[in-house]
């Protein structure tokens, strides 16, 4: 496993750290790191730490109170939009929004229980004759 100071870290405030974790866990891929519930959880994906601060957690604490939720949201990068749509809506979890196309892909909002957001992106497909992303590039080029 990579060391918590390779990965990059994101904290989101969530009202039900279990709730949280298993939503993570069970739909999304992530898989539980450190478990302090329930005040605290992190979960992992690839090079992703999702700190997930309960109430009681010092990371909570530390935010004013009455301080709204941002506008940031994880990005996570999926093969087919439509699919993970469907999976997802069978399991009664909630989007924010219809699915937005542009010519880096297509994305919908999913919102984790605590209302954080959560932006599921598939790239676009390179066509015959489109640029081409430098090797390794997590996006597809536009689409003409």
């Amino acid at each position: 496993m990579t060391a918590p100071d390779q990965l990059a870290a994101v904290r989101y405030l969530v009202d039900d750290v279990p709730a949280a974790v298993g939503f993570y866990t069970a739909h999304l891929g992530f898989t539980l790191g450190l478990d302090a519930e329930p005040a605290f959880a992190e979960v992992v994906r690839g090079p992703l730490r999702l700190l997930l601060s309960g109430p009681a957690s010092s990371g909570a604490r530390a935010t004013p109170p009455g301080t709204p939720a941002g506008r940031n949201r994880i990005h996570l990068i999926v093969d087919d939009l439509d699919t993970e749509i469907d999976r997802l809506r069978d399991a009664d979890l909630s989007f924010q929004g219809d699915v937005v196309a542009g010519p880096g892909g297509r994305q919908i909002l999913l919102t984790d229980p605590a209302g954080n957001l959560v932006e599921l992106f598939e790239p676009a497909r390179a066509q015959a004759g489109d640029f081409a992303p430098p090797p390794g590039s997590p996006y597809g080029s536009p689409q003409k």
